[in-house]
């Protein structure tokens, strides 16, 4: 049997050699590594995939979430409402702008950013708020725009961990994450369901104007070369990425799938194991499975990890510690009980090996071992 792997890049690319090397190859032989024809053509071709007007790459996802706040103007001060339970460059760049980030809890399902929980977040100095598609699907996003109507607000979708997952709105229509808010960023670090082999990232838009300028703030303000008409930074999406990207692109619809029959697989093995919660699918979203993360109970997490480990199978704990308790953030005053549901979390997740390219071997032996803990 292969050895296990979180996410087994070597038999992804194993998978697709061919492809990648002549795309690789490529760029080399044409020495147009910064801004070469592959960048230009793997947004149009995301555009298309993702059905938006506008992608805009830069160079990761974090770069991309700190150029959204830049393009919308907001100001030292204005409070931004975000999750607790996400990685820590969803808040990391609102306290970078000087932004207020205002934290709450997710639901205890889902994992995404509770609806109920932003209602009660928002004041008179809301100016955002950041919805993250946590692990594979997407938040409850209707309900989100319809806040954001109804209070004035700006929506920024991080959907880093979402690319090609579908949300379902009630009247039959159906929407990619990333292109419902008003703009969504996405990474493409190597161990996304769209991953690169490098950093990368990108932003979503339907609005030209917002477009225009997010190119020119991640082109040190640039519009017309050596003119500068806003402030800006140099977050580039290097061409090697992108002919990368323009490849797996290809494949992504195929690589979902296999990863939600791996999915399927675990939920069927886990179903009927009363330690294990399985994850929720939410009604109005596919889940695309960036991590299958169970929720185990009665404080056997650690040791389920650990026998694992053993077995010499890995896992994952997405997330260790709450955002609100991190010592970075102190000074927004939270306490640990102030968010219970993130805190109850970060004690019973457990992320499992989930990746395209699993072996029915491999995936049989997670499952025997997973089960075997709890006898």
């Amino acid at each position: 049997m292969r050895e296990i792997q979180m996410v087994d890049l070597k038999a992804q690319y194993e998978s697709i050699r061919p492809e990648i090397d002549s795309a690789i190859k490529s760029v080399l032989e044409s020495t147009a590594f910064i801004k070469g024809p592959d960048v230009k053509l793997f947004e149009e071709e995301l555009q298309e995939y993702m059905g938006v007007s506008h992608v805009i790459s830069c160079a990761n996802g974090t770069d991309a979430l700190h150029l959204a706040m830049m393009v919308l103007d907001l100001k030292p001060g204005d409070e931004v409402i975000t999750t607790d339970f996400t990685f820590i460059a969803t808040i990391e760049v609102v306290a970078l702008l000087g932004l207020k980030p205002v934290i709450v809890d997710p639901e205890p399902g889902t994992f995404n950013i509770s609806v109920e929980e932003i209602k009660k977040a928002i004041t008179s100095k809301t100016k955002a708020i950041v919805p993250v598609h946590l692990f594979g699907q997407c938040a409850d996003m209707e309900s989100i725009m319809a806040l954001a109507k109804e209070h004035n607000l700006l929506i920024i979708e991080d959907a880093a961990q979402a690319t090609g997952t579908d949300y379902h709105f009630k009247d039959g229509t159906t929407k990619k994450a990333g292109t419902i808010g008003h703009i969504g960023t996405t990474s493409f670090f190597p161990s996304k369901n769209l991953g690169c082999y490098g950093d990368g990232g990108a932003l979503y838009t339907n609005d030209e104007a917002i477009a225009r300028k997010l190119r020119s703030i991640a082109n040190h303000g640039m519009k017309v070369r050596y003119h500068y008409d806003n402030i800006g930074v140099n977050s580039r999406l290097d061409t090697i990425q992108a002919a990368v990207l323009r490849v797996k692109l290809k494949h992504l619809s195929r690589f979902n799938e296999a990863r939600k029959k791996v999915a399927d697989a675990y939920d069927k093995a886990f179903a009927n194991c009363s330690s294990v919660t399985i994850p929720e699918r939410a009604t109005y979203s596919s889940h695309i499975f960036h991590q299958y993360t169970i929720k185990v109970k009665d404080g056997k997490r650690d040791g389920l990890k650990n026998f694992l480990e053993s077995k010499d199978i890995p896992s994952m704990v997405y997330y260790p510690g709450p955002l609100h308790l991190q010592n970075a953030y102190g000074y927004l005053g939270y306490k640990e009980q102030d968010l219970p549901v993130t805190t109850s979390l970060c004690k019973e997740v457990l992320s499992l090996p989930m990746h395209p390219n699993m072996e029915k071997e491999q995936l049989d032996y997670i499952i025997h071992n997973v089960l075997d803990f709890f006898q």
